[in-house]
């Protein structure tokens, strides 16, 4: 694994990462199958879909009914992937997913695309801030959010021949490059994009940039910032925790969903449970979506570099 970040987005789209990986995955395993909510143009897999109807099943407008007909498909043998937006493959079909996928025991795997301010002129009906809350409360759930095409490329794979319920959530476009083609990553494990010794800044998804940015940003005025990205949420790399909150003796949290329930909690009680450690947050902090650019709502929620330094200058204080 090589971190190649500078601070630019990634040439590749994740739609155009999952157009290709998620038929060449289909061809090559029989059991797999695909289902849509009749978003396969959303993912790229139109095309796909269209030339093998039993293989990628358009389930219309009907995400609980999607996520019913993947639990049954996977009590049959096959090995279910579905795909909505966000906010649809986690509220609109959760009890579906948490009963008839979770406890049943059928492993299925969602991926919910455009996840937090991603979703951006869609608004706030489209716009998941509770979706990673909803899954890490399912009983043996992995919930992983992805930083680049590079990583997409290398955990989805792996993270569709876990058991249990997954949860991906990912953009459609692009966020900012992280990693060199060809890295390889373990689910449940963190990366450590950064080595400081002042305070520990853990982030994952489309926040990561600006997680960078503001390390870099630190280091100008003197504080060193270790950086790591817990792209897997749950099962959370504690031992990366607790070491780099031992290290630091700060920790902030950055993220694109709403700090209840989301890696925030998962971190705090980790800490509070292991190695108690002053912690901040950059987060939806009770709030609702609206319409707008991804640059302006990522400004109105506070999910800048300027709020995480200001977060980390605050947290400081506090050691």
């Amino acid at each position: 694994m090589k971190v190649i970040y500078n601070g630019t987005p990634d040439p590749r789209t994740f739609k155009d990462v999952f157009s290709v990986m998620i038929p060449k995955m289909l061809d090559e395993d029989e059991n797999l199958i695909y289902l849509d909510a009749d978003l396969m143009s959303c993912l790229g897999t139109a095309k796909y879909g269209k030339a093998h109807p039993d293989r990628a099943i358009n389930c219309g407008i009907a995400e609980a009914n999607m996520a019913g007909i993947a639990a049954g498909l996977a009590m049959a043998g096959f090995n279910p992937i579905c795909h909505s937006f966000g906010t649809f493959a986690s509220r609109r079909c959760y009890d579906q997913v948490f009963l008839s996928a979770g406890y049943a025991k059928n492993p299925i795997t969602m991926i919910g695309t455009d996840p937090g301010v991603c979703a951006a002129m869609n608004g706030g009906t489209h716009m998941p801030f509770e979706d990673v809350a909803l899954y890490r409360a399912i009983p043996g759930a992995t919930v992983i959010d992805v930083a680049d095409a590079a990583q997409l490329e290398n955990v989805f794979p792996k993270l569709v021949k876990r058991e249990g319920v997954k949860f991906i959530r990912v953009n459609r476009k692009s966020n900012t490059l992280m990693y060199e083609a060809g890295s390889d990553f373990e689910i449940g494990k963190g990366v450590v994009l950064r080595e400081g010794k002042d305070i520990t800044l853990i982030s994952a998804g489309y926040t990561l940039g600006c997680t960078m940015k503001a390390a870099e940003e630190l280091a100008k005025k003197g504080v060193e910032a270790t950086v790591i990205d817990m792209f897997t949420i749950k099962p959370l790399d504690e031992a990366l925790v607790i070491e780099c909150a031992k290290k630091t003796g700060a920790v902030v949290t950055v993220e694109n969903h709403n700090a209840v329930g989301g890696l925030y909690s998962a971190v705090a009680d980790c800490l509070a449970m292991n190695c108690p450690t002053p912690m901040g947050r950059v987060a939806i902090e009770e709030s609702f979506g609206e319409v707008g650019p991804v640059d302006y709502l990522a400004e109105r929620f506070g999910l800048t570099a300027e709020h995480v330094i200001a977060e980390a200058e605050k947290t400081l204080k506090r050691k």
